[in-house]
């Protein structure tokens, strides 16, 4: 997408953090927007705020896990915009803690926000973006689409999902003049976070270091140099960039890291012991009984 002036976009989790900045690198850009966000006087603010930037800005209250209500939301953005140029899926949500502990609900909750509705969103627009000039699909991938850590995955799962369903509508669509490009920013510092659920008995999805995180702005920004040159991936810090080579040149490297502990192998031992003791308690006190 060579200019962004005089575009339309579709844009989720648009109230505030990366949302917030792409609305505002959009709008600077002359891009009008429809913005989608389940926080209802975050969108407002953000729509009052880009009142005097000379575009268009809808915006519409939507729950990305209600698959109804994203199909209503997609029928609106087109009756109201009269058509879509370019999507950008950036809503998403994380869940923090041990797997075992995580329940069908937390991971379809997850799931529905983070990957199916970003292909369900992308599924009812794609008939009509194919009739668009120079059209552009970007999804917010994260580097957690790349590569895997602990206590994350679920979040990791719908990342690695998104990143592989990117890089299929790219290989399918870029031959018809459709750009898609996925963006994988290391960790930033935006409500994701505060947002996010934690298994660890109420304690919140702990923060990455500040010194290792990007700002919204400056994904925002990678982001609309992504769109306009029709990147394919796009890595935002050094620690994804890192990581992202890591992966492919090193792969034992991330598997000393994640598994090296002083204390995890030895307390899930202890935990089989007292199991085991527990059991023939148990068995005595039926022999016993019986």
């Amino acid at each position: 997408m060579k200019t962004l002036a005089g575009r339309t976009a579709f844009l989720t989790g648009a109230a505030a953090g990366i949302g917030h900045a792409l609305a505002r690198a959009l709008a600077a850009a002359g891009c009008h927007l429809f913005l989608v966000d389940r926080d209802g006087a975050g969108l407002q603010r953000v729509q009052d705020e880009l009142s005097g930037c000379g575009v268009t800005v809808w915006s519409a209250v939507c729950d990305l896990s209600d698959a109804e209500a994203v199909d209503r939301v997609v029928l609106r953005a087109l009756e109201q915009t009269g058509g879509i140029d370019l999507l950008i899926n950036n809503a998403g949500v994380c869940c923090y803690g041990p797997t075992d502990q995580m329940t069908q609900s937390q991971w379809d909750w997850l799931m529905s926000i983070n990957l199916l509705s970003p292909i369900r969103i992308t599924q009812a627009l794609l008939p009509h973006l194919l009739l668009r000039e120079d059209p552009h699909i970007v999804n917010m991938c994260s580097i957690s689409g790349l590569v895997a850590g602990g206590r994350l995955a679920a979040y990791h799962t719908s990342k690695f999902g998104l990143v592989g369903y990117t890089e299929a509508l790219r290989a399918e669509y870029g031959r018809r003049g459709v750009g898609v490009t996925a963006i994988c920013p290391g960790p930033v510092r935006t409500n994701l976070y505060d947002s996010g659920q934690s298994l660890r008995g109420g304690t919140r999805v702990p923060l990455p270091p500040a010194w290792l995180c990007a700002t919204a702005e400056q994904v925002a920004a990678a982001t609309v140099r992504g769109i306009r040159g029709d990147r394919r991936r796009v890595l935002v810090t050094p620690m994804a960039h890192g990581l992202s080579l890591l992966s492919r040149l090193a792969p034992w490297l991330i598997d000393f890291a994640n598994r090296f502990s002083r204390h995890g192998r030895r307390r899930r031992l202890e935990q089989v012991r007292l199991e085991r003791e527990r059991l023939e308690r148990e068995r005595g006190e039926i022999r016993k009984a019986g």
